[in-house]
C-alpha cells in the first residue's frame, strides 16, 4: 500500500484542492501543477512524479513540475521533453510501452513501479502525468489516486484558460498556456523568432514580428513569421502603439494597416519595454476582443523567457571566456618549461583574440627583453619598455593599457622612431605581476583601430595574472632543474664510492650473518655485481694441487641470461701459464682483451665472442699479504657501460675485504670441522641390538665452531634390556668436552652396578658432584626398556622429560623430575615405571630442540607434542630426522645450539 493510514492520503488529497484553488485565485500555473505532482508522489509512494506540458511549437510534452525524493534527482528530469507522437490515450503501466525519454529515466533508477496517464482536451493529449517508484508495481489504489491528480491537473488547465471560447475546431485553452509554453522552453532555445511563432501559433495571427524599441535607438525588426512586406506600416504602427495606455494597442481596418490586413495588435514586451510583439490579423481572421485581452499576460511571459534567454547568453559567453582562459592555462603549465609556457602561451591568446602580432617580455635588470614573440619585428623591445613604463604610471591597478591609434598619442612620442620601424598601429599591454612583482610585460599589437572589446580586457587581464604565475613557476622550476644537475654532477662522483663500500658491507654482513664458506664466496660475486653495476661474476679458487683455478661462486645479473653465461663461467681454468703466474705474482687487475683472453685459453677463451661484440671483463686477485686465496672475474656485457680503471679499482678494494672475508671462513670451517670430530669421538658410533627394540638417533651440531655438550649413550643390561643415558654437559669447548668424557665414564662404570634408574643417578650424581668444576653441572636421563616385560623406567637430574607416543599418536609424558648432577651431593632421585605397549615409542631430546627461537618465540614442548601426534606411523629413524628438520625450518635454517634426538619403539 502506497500510504501508511489516513494521514497521509488526507495530505495529499488537501494538496490537490489547494492546488485547484491557486489557479482559481490567478495563481501561477506552474506553481499549481508543481502542488498536484508532490500530491501525487505522497499518495502513492512515488519517488518521481512529473507534469509535462505539451509545446505547441515543437510538438514534444516538457516537464513543467518535477516532485522527486532529492533535488538532485528532480534536476535531472527538468526539462527533459519526449515527442507528442510517443503519447497515447491510453494509461500505461509498462515499461516497455512508455516513450524513450521516460524508459531511460526509469532505467537510471532502476524503477520497477511505472505509471502514465494521458490529459486530453479536445482533438488530444495536452499533458500527461508520469510516476515512478522502486519496491514494486502500482496497485488499483494507487492508480485511482493517480486518476485523480490527472484530473485535477487537467482542472488547472482549464482553470487556467479562464473561460475562453472555442475558435474553429483548435481547443482555445491552448492559446492561454501559450505563455507557459515559453516558460517551459530551454533558455538557449528562446529567441524572438521562437516568440513570434508561437505567438502566431496560440492566436491564429497571419503575421507575427518582434521589434526592437530601445530608448535613443531606431525602431529594429528582431524577428517575423508569415507573409513578408510592409514593414513600414507595422513600424509606424509599432510606434504609435507604445505611447497608447491600452495594453494591447489594437488598430482595427484603416488607412495605416499594411495591405491584406484588418487587426493590428500590439503589446510591449517588459517594463520598460525593449521590444514589442505585433500580430497581424486578415479580415477573415478577426480573433473575438476578449480573447486577444490574453495578448499582456503572454507578452509579460515572453519579456521573461526573452530576459532569461539574454542572461543564458551572457552566462555563455562568460562560460567560453572561462573555459577558453582555463585552456590556455592547461596548456601553458602542461610542462614545467618556459619556452612551452610562453609559446603555448601566446598561441592561445592570439587564436583567442584574434591576433597575429603579440609579445612577452621579461624583465632582466632595469629593462626588458623579449621572452617570445609572434609577428612584431626591429626594436619593438623599446616600444615595450615605454608600454610597461606608462602601465605602471598614474593609471596604473586600472587593467590594461590600450592605445588606439599609436601615431597621435603623445605619451609615445619618445619611441615614435621605433613606432615607426616596427610598424606597430596600436597596442596593449598588461604587466604581468607575480608575489606583488613586475616580472615582465604581456603586449598585444592589433591594426589600428581594433583593440579588444571590454570582456575581452577583461578576459586578458586575468589571464595575465595566471601567466605570470605560470612563467614564475616555470622559471623556478628550471633554476632548480639546472641546481639539481649540478648536484648530480657532485653525487656522481660519490656513488661509485657509495656501492664500493656497499659491496664492503655486503661481504661483512654475510660473513657476520652465516660463517659459512660456502655463502660468503656467494656473497661477493653478488656484492661486486650489484655494487659494481657489471653483468656477472664467477669466483674461482685454486685446487688442492694449485694448477687449476674451480668455480666456487657465479652471480648473473640477468635472469635471462644467467643459464647460458653460467654454463661458461663455470669451467675450470688452468692457472699453470706464464701469463696467469705472473698475474698473481704482480696482484693487479687483469683487463682481458681478445688477444689476451685467446692467449690465456680455457674459460677466458671463450669470452672472446663477447669481447668481439663490445663487452669488457677483468680478473680481480683475491690475496691476503700471505697468498692468492682466488680470483673475481667481472664481465659487462653492455658496451655502454664498460668496466673501466675506476671500476677494476674498486674492485680491488672490494677484493681486499673479501680475500679477508674468505680466508676467516675457511679457517672457522677447518677449526669447525675439528670441533665436530672431536665431539662426534665422545658419541656412540652405533647402538646395540636389542630384540623388540627400533631405534632411531639424530645428533646436530650447531653453527657455532666451539665443542657442545650434548651427550648421548647405550648400554645392553642383564635380561635383554636396554640401558639409555642423554644429557647436556654446561659450556662450550675443550671443557665441555672434559666433562662429556667424565658423564659418559661414569655411565659405563656404574650402569651395570647400579642398573635401576634412580639408584643409578644417586650414585652418578656423587662422582659428578666431586668430579666436576665448581658452579658447572650435568643434566641427565637415565631410561631403562624392558621389552621383554613390555616396560619402561626412568629417572631424571634436571632434564627436560621423556614424552611416550602411543600408535594412535596420543603423546604423553612421562613425569621424571630431578635435580642436575653435581649440584649437591647425597641427592635422591625419584623412579618412574610405566608399560610399554608394542607400537609404543619414547622420545628424547636435549634443550637445543625446545629452545631454538624465531625472534621471541620458542620451538617448545607444545610444538614437540604436536608434531609427534601429527607423526606417528612414521619409523623412529625417520621421526627423529623429521622432528629436527621441523625445528631447523623453524629457527630459520640453522639451529643455535646443538640437538640430540632419540627414539625407541617396541616392536608390535
Amino acid at each position: 500500500m502506497a500510504f501508511t493510514g489516513t494521514g497521509r492520503l488526507e495530505g495529499a488529497l488537501t494538496q490537490l484542492a489547494q492546488a485547484a484553488d491557486l489557479v482559481a485565485c490567478g495563481a501561477d500555473l506552474r506553481e499549481a501543477l508543481q502542488s498536484i505532482a508532490e500530491a501525487a508522489a505522497l499518495a502513492t509512494g512515488a519517488e518521481l512524479a512529473v507534469v509535462r506540458l505539451l509545446d505547441p511549437v515543437d510538438g514534444q510534452f516538457a516537464a513543467v513540475a518535477v516532485a522527486a525524493s532529492s533535488r538532485a534527482r528532480a534536476a535531472e528530469v527538468e526539462g527533459t521533453r519526449f515527442p507528442a507522437g510517443e503519447l497515447g490515450a491510453e494509461e500505461v503501466a509498462d515499461l516497455e510501452q512508455l516513450p524513450a525519454t521516460i524508459r531511460r529515466i526509469a532505467g537510471r533508477y532502476r524503477s520497477d513501479g511505472v505509471l502514465q496517464l494521458p490529459i486530453s482536451a479536445g482533438n488530444g493529449p495536452v499533458a500527461s502525468l508520469e510516476l515512478l517508484r522502486v519496491g514494486g508495481r502500482f496497485d488499483d489504489r494507487n492508480a485511482v489516486l493517480a486518476r485523480l491528480a490527472a484530473s485535477h491537473v487537467a482542472l488547472c488547465l482549464r482553470a487556467a484558460r479562464n473561460g475562453t471560447a472555442e475558435r474553429g475546431a483548435a481547443d482555445s485553452g491552448l492559446l492561454a498556456l501559450a505563455g507557459e509554453a515559453l516558460a517551459v522552453g530551454s533558455p538557449d532555445d528562446t529567441d524572438p523568432q521562437r516568440v513570434a511563432r508561437l505567438a502566431v501559433t496560440s492566436w491564429g495571427a497571419d503575421r507575427g514580428l518582434i521589434w526592437r524599441v530601445e530608448d535613443g535607438a531606431p525602431t529594429a525588426l528582431l524577428a517575423s513569421v508569415g507573409a513578408k512586406g510592409g514593414e513600414d506600416e507595422a513600424r509606424a504602427l509599432v510606434e504609435a502603439a507604445l505611447t497608447a495606455a491600452d495594453v494591447p494597442a489594437l488598430e482595427r481596418e484603416d488607412g495605416r494597416l499594411p495591405p491584406g490586413y484588418a487587426l493590428s495588435a500590439v503589446v510591449p514586451l517588459g517594463r520598460p519595454a525593449a521590444a514589442a510583439l505585433q500580430l497581424l490579423f486578415a479580415r477573415s481572421n478577426v480573433p473575438p476582443e476578449d480573447q486577444l485581452g490574453h495578448l499582456a499576460a503572454f507578452g509579460a511571459r515572453a519579456a521573461g523567457a526573452l530576459r532569461a534567454a539574454e542572461r543564458a547568453r551572457a552566462l555563455s559567453i562568460e562560460l567560453d571566456r572561462s573555459r577558453a582562459l582555463l585552456a590556455v592555462l592547461r596548456q601553458a603549465t602542461a610542462e614545467l618549461s618556459l619556452a612551452h609556457t610562453l609559446e603555448t602561451a601566446l598561441e592561445g591568446i592570439g587564436s583567442l583574440l584574434s591576433v597575429t602580432r603579440l609579445a612577452v617580455y621579461l624583465r632582466e635588470g632595469e629593462g626588458l627583453v623579449t621572452a617570445r614573440s609572434r609577428g612584431p619585428a626591429g626594436p619593438h623591445v623599446a616600444v615595450a619598455d615605454r608600454l610597461l613604463e606608462l602601465a605602471l604610471g598614474p593609471t596604473r591597478g586600472s587593467g590594461a593599457l590600450v592605445v588606439d591609434h599609436t601615431r597621435g598619442d603623445d605619451r609615445l612620442a619618445q619611441v615614435r622612431q621605433e613606432l615607426e620601424e616596427t610598424g606597430v598601429e596600436a597596442a596593449v599591454a598588461v604587466p604581468l605581476v607575480a608575489n606583488e612583482e613586475v616580472i615582465g610585460l604581456l603586449a598585444l599589437y592589433p591594426n589600428a583601430g581594433r583593440t579588444p572589446e571590454e570582456h575581452e580586457l577583461d578576459l586578458l587581464s586575468a589571464l595575465a595574472v595566471h601567466l605570470a604565475v605560470a612563467v614564475q613557476n616555470a622559471r623556478l622550476h628550471e633554476q632548480a632543474k639546472d641546481l639539481g644537475r649540478r648536484l648530480e654532477r657532485s653525487l656522481a662522483a660519490e656513488s661509485a664510492e657509495r656501492r664500493r663500500l656497499d659491496g664492503l658491507y655486503e661481504v661483512s654482513r654475510s660473513f657476520a650473518q652465516s660463517l659459512s664458506l660456502d655463502a660468503t664466496l656467494e656473497a661477493v660475486t653478488r656484492a661486486a655485481v650489484e655494487s659494481l653495476g657489471v653483468g656477472a661474476a664467477v669466483l674461482r679458487v685454486p685446487d688442492a694441487r694449485g694448477e687449476a683455478l674451480v668455480a666456487q661462486a657465479v652471480h648473473v645479473a640477468d635472469p635471462r641470461l644467467e643459464q647460458a653465461l653460467r654454463s661458461i663461467l663455470s669451467r675450470t681454468q688452468v692457472i699453470s701459464r706464464p701469463a696467469l703466474q705472473k698475474f698473481f705474482r704482480g696482484r693487479q687487475p687483469l683487463h682481458l682483451d681478445r688477444a689476451r683472453a685467446r692467449a690465456l685459453g680455457g674459460s677466458f677463451e671463450l669470452l672472446v665472442p663477447f669481447l668481439e661484440k663490445g663487452s669488457t671483463a677483468v680478473v680481480i686477485p683475491l690475496a691476503t699479504p700471505e697468498e692468492v686465496l682466488a680470483t673475481l672475474s667481472l664481465i659487462s656485457l653492455d658496451p655502454a657501460r664498460p668496466i673501466t680503471d675506476e671500476t677494476a679499482e674498486a674492485a680491488l678494494s672490494l677484493g681486499g675485504q673479501a680475500a679477508l672475508a674468505i680466508e676467516n671462513a675457511r679457517l672457522y670451517q677447518q677449526q669447525k670441522d675439528f670441533a665436530d670430530s672431536m665431539q662426534r669421538a665422545l658419541l656412540p658410533a652405533d647402538h646395540p641390538d636389542v630384540p623388540g627394540l627400533d631405534f632411531g638417533v639424530v645428533y646436530e651440531s650447531s653453527a657455532r665452531m666451539d665443542v657442545g655438550g650434548d651427550l648421548y649413550d647405550f648400554l645392553a643390561l642383564d635380561g635383554g634390556r636396554l640401558a639409555l643415558v642423554l644429557g647436556d654437559v654446561t659450556g662450550h669447548g675443550v671443557l665441555a668436552a672434559a666433562d662429556m668424557a667424565m658423564a659418559k665414564f661414569v655411565f659405563r662404570s656404574l650402569a651395570r652396578e647400579h642398573p635401576e634408574p634412580a639408584d643409578f643417578l644417586t650414585h652418578a650424581n656423587d662422582v659428578v658432584a666431586e668430579e666436576i668444576t665448581l658452579g658447572k653441572f650435568i643434566t641427565l636421563l637415565y631410561i631403562v626398556f624392558d621389552p621383554v616385560r613390555g616396560e619402561v623406567a626412568g629417572a631424571a637430574a634436571g632434564h627436560p622429560p621423556p614424552r611416550i607416543v602411543d600408535p594412535g599418536g596420543t603423546v604423553t609424558e612421562l613425569p621424571l623430575r630431578g635435580l642436575a648432577l653435581g649440584v649437591e651431593s647425597g641427592q635422591p632421585y625419584d623412579e618412574v615405571r610405566r608399560p610399554l605397549p608394542p607400537g609404543t615409542a619414547v622420545v628424547l631430546y636435549t634443550d637445543g630442540l625446545i629452545e631454538a627461537r624465531r625472534g621471541r618465540d620458542f620451538y617448545g614442548i607444545e610444538r614437540v607434542d604436536a608434531f609427534l601426534a601429527g607423526n606417528p606411523g612414521l619409523e623412529p629413524q625417520a621421526l627423529a630426522e623429521a622432528l629436527v628438520e621441523d625445528c631447523r625450518r623453524f629457527g630459520g635454517g640453522e639451529l643455535a645450539d646443538d640437538c640430540a634426538v632419540v627414539v625407541i619403539r617396541r616392536r608390535t
